[in-house]
């Protein structure tokens, strides 16, 4: 911890690392990121869920979350509750890093709950993935630009992935007063204030790619690539964008993937985990 200017501001990294059969030979909280072995559905795989050990991300706090899935090994992770960015007494801006590896013939299921920025809060958050050849991902981000009743606060989020060291996709959303002009604009969230998205990443898309397609009327299919597919979504509150996401899961997944019931609420256990 760092002691300035009146407060203390909070630098932690927590790490998980799973190995074949469910071990998880590392599983190392850290500061407000308090990681806890759940109980999974599946055979053969480990869960983790991330628990807020306190209010966090303030601004000045730098957060690091590293997950590494060795050759064979499966892993979800999930959380307790949704993450809130909220403001430091004098205005500094967190950040918020997100490390992922998945090793060859490895899986990862990455559910976070959703990002609420918010008022008055900056954050950066960043997330990398690495991803073996034949590395199977589900990811999903959702950001919910401020509490209810109350203006978004600053976000970039930025996503980049990579497959076999080759590029797979690398984007950011930012929004907020701090952002470039145009976020809310009928070009990119058009009034919406909870924007998401899905990265599923399948060997299996190489040979039968996804069929890019419209998902309702403010949801959208997109294969890229490389054995992938990605769905953007907005939606006016966090529970309507969770059923969109809920439902590209079950579509993009099938029988292997790790399936959230369909309009399950912001909280609720993943099925299959």
């Amino acid at each position: 911890m760092d002691v300035g200017r009146g407060r203390v501001s909070v630098r932690a990294t927590a790490r998980v690392v799973a190995a074949p059969g469910g071990v998880l030979p590392v599983l190392e909280s850290a500061g407000p990121l308090a990681v806890r072995r759940t109980r999974a559905r599946r055979p053969h795989t480990a869960r983790v869920t991330v628990v807020g050990a306190m209010s966090a991300p303030l601004g000045g706090d730098r957060l690091a979350l590293e997950a590494v899935v060795r050759d064979g090994a499966r892993l979800t992770v999930d959380a307790a509750a949704a993450t809130v960015s909220l403001p430091g007494p004098a205005g500094e801006t967190a950040h918020y890093d997100v490390r992922l590896t998945v090793g060859d013939d490895a899986e990862l299921v990455w559910l976070p709950e959703q990002l609420i920025t918010a008022r008055g809060s900056d954050l950066r958050m960043r997330t990398t993935v690495d991803l073996a050849a034949s590395a199977r991902l589900v990811l999903r981000e959702e950001q919910v630009l401020g509490r209810s009743g109350e203006p978004s606060g600053t976000l970039f989020a930025r996503l980049t992935v990579h497959r076999a060291g080759r590029p797979l996709l690398d984007q950011e959303l930012a929004c907020g007063p701090g952002a470039p002009g145009g976020w809310d604009g009928p070009a990119v969230l058009a009034g919406h204030r909870a924007v998401g998205q899905l990265l599923v990443v399948r060997p299996e898309f190489g040979e039968r790619p996804a069929q890019a397609r419209p998902l309702g009327r403010t949801a959208a299919l997109t294969p890229l690539a490389g054995p992938a597919a990605l769905v953007t979504a907005v939606a006016p509150d966090a529970l309507r964008l969770r059923r969109v996401l809920d439902e590209a899961i079950k579509a993009l997944t099938g029988p292997w993937g790790t399936a959230v019931p369909a309009g399950a609420p912001p909280g609720r256990d993943p099925a299959g985990a």
